[in-house]
């Protein structure tokens, strides 16, 4: 899943990106707000954090543009406008949710996980053959063993099982696992396919990870 952080602190930008990339999201950062409405429009993300006080374009200027062109994404604020008035204002301009800084991440991230559910209802369990993926618990199994994996891995896995029985392009996994500053020159998409053969297809039959010659990648039990 992919995540739009528009934050001017770069510390706490960085801190945020960090956070959520260590639970397999893709985080793409904005420093200001010039910009942030017209990427919102052209990328598709899953949800938003967004800050009040911005350089270009103020957060609720932002949250008009993001409203008029994609109602449904889901928008946290995320600022140190703390007043009850202040939230009120933020929550009736089109926000999902209000987080007023200092803030947890372990809550961010419990909170962008609630309106990920509110907004596209999601699978709780994803299966293919005797693959399965918990997603509440973020536990992926295969013939009822546990399979470890890294953060980038299970998004990667994450993205062909929602995607099953069709093939996926080399470029829709970079958009949906990586983010913006990706090198797509890079070899890491074939490194993570490798690794997840290794831990999910090595020991087991029948094979569900295949290349689709000329296409790239799919995850099914019936081979192409």
């Amino acid at each position: 899943m992919r995540i739009l952080v528009v934050e001017d602190d770069r510390k706490v930008a960085t801190f945020i990106r960090r956070g959520l990339e260590e639970e397999g999201y893709a985080v793409d950062v904005l420093h200001d707000g010039a910009a942030a409405g017209e990427q919102a429009h052209c990328i598709e993300y899953d949800a938003a954090v967004l800050d009040l006080m911005l350089p270009g374009r103020s957060g609720f200027q932002v949250l008009r543009d993001i409203r008029a062109e994609k109602a449904e994404l889901p928008v946290l604020i995320l600022t140190a406008k703390s007043s009850l008035e202040e939230r009120v204002t933020g929550l009736d301009s089109g926000a999902d949710d209000y987080m007023v800084k200092p803030f947890a991440l372990a809550e961010l991230s419990a909170r962008l996980r609630a309106l990920l559910r509110r907004g596209k209802p999601r699978e709780t369990r994803l299966n293919m053959a005797d693959l399965e993926m918990d997603i509440a618990r973020r536990t992926v199994t295969r013939g009822g063993r546990r399979i470890d994996l890294r953060p980038k891995e299970y998004a990667l896995l994450e993205y062909l099982m929602r995607n099953s029985d069709r093939p996926v392009t080399r470029s829709l996994i970079i958009e949906h696992v990586w983010d913006i500053h990706f090198d797509s020159i890079s070899n890491v998409v074939e490194v993570h396919i490798n690794s997840l053969r290794h831990k999910i297809d090595r020991e087991f039959s029948p094979p569900l990870i295949h290349t689709v010659r000329g296409v790239g990648y799919m995850l099914t039990d019936k081979p192409p």
